[in-house]
């Protein structure tokens, strides 16, 4: 009788339900505090220092420049005063005067149409080829033929524009090897390098050469994450490739998919200076004028600073209403987006 007690007292101890439990210090007098800021400066200088040399590079080259946006509200002289902030401080104040002037302008308005068209054009054609080519990449059963594509996939990125352009032109251009060969067979060659009509296709063929590749690194690894279990039981229920690249692949990618796309909207704007700039003699103004290549010429090679200041503080603001739109419409399709509230 007294074991039978014994046992339903643990019991009825082991049934009793429990407060929750105290997380702080051992001894249980309270929770734990934060050491104090000398503590954690002398446990911690070390990492500190390290991350010195990375905040003072963001620091001088990411927001100190955003002070420079002053200027697209001014008459900006930089021969105003001894030095440069005398020149800042020392100009005249004309509110949105360079605005105003930059919305008057029909160079700027082209410039601002052949962005949105090059961008358009490489959103439909240039964006899906990284998914594609990682898709294929991790379908590779042999790891040693994967690895070699990728080097050589991969490779073109670190070119410089001078040199993918240099390479385009000693292929296509008019002294090129398929001139020279369509020549040979007594065929006229195909004006490629200097054709107005074609220069969108050929920007967008030298972007892929180049960044073909290295747009796969991200979806490989978000392919890396999917759980090959649901391609076994997949393949088990009867599904075919093509389903499950549907029903498995391309939802796993979706969240990456929809972040990058939010990010290449974000600069929508931004074409590229080099690619265009190298090529805007051969093909023409008309062709070839983008806001980057017009903001070096109608404002850095004139001297007009603050014409230049506001064209770049438009496109900026574009950019960021984009980023914001975007991602308020993956919000409602019920992804994360770049950012979210919760």
């Amino acid at each position: 009788m007294r074991t039978s007690g014994i046992a339903a007292t643990a019991g009825s101890d082991r049934t009793r339900p429990r407060g929750p439990r105290r997380s702080g210090r051992p001894d249980g007098t309270g929770t734990r505090r934060r050491p104090p800021f000398r503590v954690r400066l002398r446990r911690d200088w070390q990492l500190l220092v390290m991350a010195v040399p990375g905040f003072v590079i963001l620091l001088v080259f990411s927001y100190v420049p955003i002070a420079g946006n002053v200027i697209a509200f001014q008459d900006y002289n930089p021969y105003v005063g001894d030095n440069p902030l005398d020149a800042f401080l020392g100009s005249q104040w004309i509110g949105f005067g360079q605005f105003q002037l930059l919305f008057e302008d029909p160079a700027f308005w082209h410039a601002l149409a052949n962005t949105l068209t090059i961008t358009a054009f490489q959103l439909v054609f240039f964006f899906p080829l990284p998914i594609a080519l990682a898709i294929m990449l991790h379908n590779l059963l042999s790891t040693r033929l994967r690895g070699f594509v990728q080097t050589v996939v991969y490779l073109p990125h670190f070119f410089s524009w001078v040199l993918v352009i240099t390479f385009f032109t000693q292929m296509l251009g008019g002294a090129g090897m398929l001139a020279q060969t369509m020549r040979e067979a007594g065929l006229e060659p195909w004006n490629i390098m200097s054709n107005p009509d074609t220069f969108i296709l050929l920007v967008t063929a030298e972007a892929v050469w180049k960044d073909v590749g290295w747009g796969t690194i991200v979806f490989l690894a978000a392919l890396s994450t999917i759980d090959t279990s649901q391609y076994e039981a997949a393949a088990a229920d009867g599904a075919g490739r093509w389903r499950r690249l549907w029903h498995i692949t391309l939802p796993g990618l979706r969240p990456v998919i929809v972040l990058l796309l939010i990010l290449r909207l974000g600069d929508a704007l931004s074409v590229g200076f080099e690619q265009f700039i190298l090529q805007r003699d051969a093909v023409g103004r008309e062709a070839a004028e983008v806001l980057d290549t017009f903001v070096y010429h109608f404002s850095i090679a004139t001297g007009n600073y603050g014409y230049g200041a506001a064209a770049g503080l438009f496109k900026a603001a574009i950019g960021l209403c984009l980023i914001l739109a975007a991602n308020k419409v993956a919000h409602r399709l019920g992804e994360r987006g770049l950012y979210s509230k919760s």
